[in-house]
């Protein structure tokens, strides 16, 4: 079973967070609490920078609109980028394109998340 590493760097008011592997029932719990600890800390502006990422489950998908609710409360945002062709054709399928924001780069995430 693959695991899953992630890098958190802050630019600016945005957070970066980068992930790497698989992003599944059994890695998502992790990723929740590192972002709910950004949160916290009071920084409502994230990049899900998902270059890294070659498998998304279902358990993925629910994190990252729990975690778009939750700063949505906050007046915050989350938007996703880099991700995979395979990883956003199962993100297509779900319908997820159309209730998250993705974008092709973490430069273009950045650019966005400060205009907002």
């Amino acid at each position: 079973m693959g695991s899953m590493e992630t890098q958190v760097e802050q630019k600016g008011d945005v957070v970066v967070v980068r992930v790497d592997g698989r992003l599944d029932a059994a890695s998502s719990p992790q990723l929740e609490q590192k972002i709910l600890a950004i949160i916290e800390q009071g920084h409502f502006k994230i990049v899900l920078n998902l270059i890294g990422v070659e498998y998304l489950s279902s358990a993925g998908m629910r994190l990252m609109l729990s975690i778009s609710k939750r700063l949505k409360n906050l007046e915050g945002k989350i938007v996703a980028c880099s991700l995979s062709d395979e990883v956003m054709e199962v993100i297509k399928m779900a319908g997820f394109h159309q209730v998250l924001e993705f974008y092709p780069n973490e430069e273009e995430s950045l650019t966005h998340l400060v205009s907002v």
